[in-house]
C-alpha cells in the first residue's frame, strides 16, 4: 500500500510558509524592504482618533520591536495585547508563564487603538517610558551621537540603529522639536530604542559644555564645514553633533561645538540624509577611536 504523503506535504508547506514569512517580517523590520503601503492594506482612517494616553504610557508594536522591548530588563511592562499567531511567533513561550498581563485580540481590536496605517504584526505592548538618563553616566563611553533638534522619528529610529551597530554610548537629544519615545520612533529603531540610552535634555548648549568638562571633542556636521572630518578628529572621547533635516545645526550649536566638519562627497549630490550622514560620520569615528587606541 502506497504511503499517503500528503499530510507531510501540507505540513512541510506550512513550514516554509512561515519560515518566508519571518524572514520577509525581519527584511521590513530593518528597512531592508519595503512595507507595504497603507492603500494595498485595504484599510481606511476615516472615523479613527487616536487614544489619549497618559504622561506615563506607550504603545509599542511590532514583532521584532515589541521582542526587544521583552528582554529589556529595564522595561515597565503593563500588558501585552497579542493575535493566537503573533504570539507564537514572538516565542516568548505560553502566556500563563509570563510575568505581565497577557490578551489574546483580533487584529481589527489592535487596529482601534493604533490606527489603521500602524503595521503591528498582530502584537502590541503597553509599558512605561525607559529610565531617564544622565549625561554624567556617560562618562566612560568614548563615542556619542547629539542630534540638534532632529524631528522625524523615522529618521531618530534610524540614527539609533546606526549608533548601536558602532556601539555609541548614547543618542542625546532636546526635548522640544525632538520626537519623544513611541511607538513610531521605536518601530523605525527596529529594536535598537532598548539597547541605547535615549537622553533628552532641556538646553543643548548647556548639554555640550557639559560634555566638554566631562573630555568629549565635540564635532558639528556641516556641509559647509572649513575641514574635512577625518581630519578634524581629537582626543580620545568623541561627541557627533547632527543638525535638522532641513536647516542643519542651529547657529548657537555652531559657536558651541568645538569644531565643524564636511563630509567630502565628490558626486553631483553633496548633502544626504541626516541618518545616512550619521551613519558615515560613526564610521569615521569609530576608524579614529581604533587607531587611537592601538
Amino acid at each position: 500500500m502506497a504511503k499517503d504523503t500528503s499530510k507531510d506535504r501540507s505540513a512541510r508547506d506550512t513550514h516554509y510558509a512561515t519560515l518566508r514569512r519571518q524572514v520577509r517580517d525581519a527584511k521590513r523590520e530593518r528597512g531592508e524592504i519595503p512595507t507595504p503601503a497603507p492603500q494595498k492594506r485595504k484599510k481606511s482612517a476615516e472615523g479613527w482618533t487616536p487614544p489619549q494616553l497618559a504622561p506615563e504610557q506607550i504603545y509599542l508594536y511590532g514583532l521584532h520591536t515589541v521582542r526587544a522591548a521583552i528582554d529589556n530588563p529595564e522595561r515597565r511592562i503593563i500588558k501585552l495585547s497579542v493575535t493566537q499567531n503573533a504570539l507564537a511567533r514572538l516565542e516568548i513561550g505560553p502566556a500563563e508563564t509570563l510575568s505581565f498581563p497577557v490578551e489574546i485580540v483580533s487584529p481589527q481590536e489592535i487596529d482601534r487603538v493604533l490606527g489603521p496605517d500602524a503595521i503591528h504584526q498582530g502584537v502590541m505592548l503597553e509599558t512605561r517610558p525607559l529610565p531617564v538618563r544622565r549625561l554624567e553616566a556617560l562618562r566612560e563611553s568614548p563615542l556619542l551621537l547629539v542630534l540638534d533638534q532632529v524631528t522625524d522619528p523615522h529618521n531618530v529610529g534610524a540614527i539609533m540603529r546606526s549608533a548601536v551597530a558602532f556601539n555609541a554610548g548614547a543618542v542625546i537629544t532636546t526635548q522640544r522639536h525632538s520626537p519623544t519615545e513611541s511607538g513610531v520612533l521605536a518601530k523605525s529603531a527596529s529594536g535598537a530604542l532598548e539597547l541605547i540610552p535615549y537622553i533628552q535634555i532641556t538646553n543643548l548648549a548647556d548639554a555640550l559644555g557639559e560634555l566638554h568638562r566631562l573630555g568629549f571633542y565635540s564635532i558639528g556636521l556641516d556641509s559647509e564645514g572649513p575641514a574635512p572630518l577625518e581630519g578634524t578628529f581629537q582626543g580620545g572621547k568623541i561627541a557627533l553633533v547632527l543638525g535638522s533635516e532641513g536647516k542643519g545645526l542651529r547657529q548657537k550649536t555652531r559657536e558651541i561645538v568645538n569644531a565643524l566638519a564636511r563630509l567630502d562627497m565628490p558626486g553631483a549630490i553633496k548633502s544626504l540624509n541626516v541618518s545616512n550622514a550619521a551613519a558615515i560620520a560613526l564610521y569615521a569615528s569609530r576608524q579614529f577611536l581604533a587607531k587611537a587606541a592601538s
